[in-house]
């Protein structure tokens, strides 16, 4: 799995992420999952928590990208 390449291709979707390491997690089937945290401000200042969650599969590919504000 070319991690780097999963990074940058996740950071492109989510810039506001592209600091922060991720947690992995092995998944069933040879997957791993990457879960991605970290903050942003909105314009008029208040913070919002972010977190990505990504399915690799065991080839290295992005499955899913899901996230939650």
């Amino acid at each position: 799995m070319d991690t780097v390449k999963i990074y940058q291709q996740v950071a492109k979707k989510f810039p506001e992420i592209s600091a922060s390491a991720p947690a992995s997690q092995s998944l069933p089937g040879g997957k791993t999952l990457l879960i991605f945290k970290s903050t942003a401000k909105t314009a008029d200042g208040k913070v919002i928590h972010r977190t990505v969650r990504v399915v690799v599969s065991a080839d290295g590919k992005i499955e899913k990208m899901s996230t939650s504000r």
